[in-house]
């Protein structure tokens, strides 16, 4: 039997046009663009559409962007009878998750995460933050280099457990740099640094987690059928109290994507589907077991692809 998990991207992902053919072929795709821009007070669509990349790739704007578009992406499947038994994004992709899971509605998904990415952005400023992709090198000795260089002074921690052989740190400019530094003199491939505007899941966003936890007691949200995998726990989670409190700890916790999944296939899900722009979580979920059956669904052919397919699932 197909079970089916929705997956959802998260910053890093957003690239000018993401989901403008979707807008242009179909319109009732457009009234996303419409509710978010309505919601916001600014035209982010237009962002979307034309860019510039800089200005899109800012947290605040890259945050209800991606869940725009991811969102946009799970309704056009749902709506063609493909139906998620559970939800899970990367980082700000949770968000996306929520709302395919009925926990929070389309338009208050995009202002929560427009407000998150100003709490972040007000945390540490653009540019004074960073993140680099560590290749090759496992947790525990990553862990005990970016525990020394955070003793010196500066602040630098695992923020993203992906894939084997793939995770994040992120922290001060200057502690990325030196753990990244020190990682491949210990024999990690490669240290790549990330198209992202701050330090995310690190001590330096708990500044943030404050205001977070103030927005979200504001939020309409409901508890679900469909559980949501959380990054913090790696668990399912049905309830909208619990999802709150998860949601706070995630600004400044890792996330842990790779246990996430081998949590989803020991439930029983054997088929992904990546709902929104790229095919980056696709990547990392093969890298985690070649078994799984991925799909990525992020235009039309591709959407097309995956509904066509669903038609021999059982």
């Amino acid at each position: 039997m197909t079970k089916i998990a929705f997956i959802f991207p998260g910053q890093g992902s957003q690239a000018v046009g993401m989901g403008s053919e979707l807008v242009h072929a179909n319109e009732g795709n457009k009234e996303f663009y419409d509710k978010a821009d309505k919601q916001l007070g600014f035209a982010l669509s237009k962002l979307m559409i034309e860019g510039p990349v800089e200005e899109l790739t800012y947290t605040y704007n890259a945050q209800p962007a991606l869940l725009t578009t991811s969102t946009m992406i799970s309704e056009i499947l749902q709506a063609a009878g493909l139906k998620p038994d559970y939800t899970i994004g990367h980082s700000l992709g949770e968000y996306s998750a929520l709302v395919a899971s009925g926990v929070m509605s389309f338009e208050d998904g995009v202002k929560i995460v427009h407000e998150r990415g100003l709490y972040m952005n007000e945390a540490v400023p653009a540019g004074e933050g960073a993140m680099a992709a560590i290749l090759g090198m496992q947790s525990e000795v990553l862990k005990e280099i970016t525990d020394l260089v955070t003793s010196q002074g500066d602040v630098v921690q695992l923020a993203n457990l992906n894939c084997p052989g793939q995770i994040v740190i992120s922290g001060t400019k200057q502690g990325v740099e030196k753990a990244s530094l020190q990682a491949k003199e210990a024999g990690a491939k490669r240290a790549i640094q990330l198209v992202v505007s701050g330090p995310f899941h690190s001590e330096l966003m708990r500044p943030a987690a404050s205001k977070l936890q103030d927005a979200l007691d504001q939020l309409e949200m409901h508890n679900t059928d469909v559980p949501v995998i959380s990054n913090v726990t790696a668990s399912p989670v049905t309830t909208s109290e619990e999802m709150k409190e998860l949601l706070v700890q995630q600004l400044y916790s890792p996330v842990r994507f790779e246990e996430s999944i081998r949590a989803l296939m020991e439930l029983g899900v054997n088929t992904f589907i990546e709902c929104g722009p790229g095919k980056v979580l696709s990547g990392l979920v093969k890298k985690i077991d070649r078994s799984a059956v991925i799909y990525a669904a992020y235009d039309l052919e591709s959407i097309d692809q995956v509904i066509a397919a669903s038609k021999e699932w059982k």
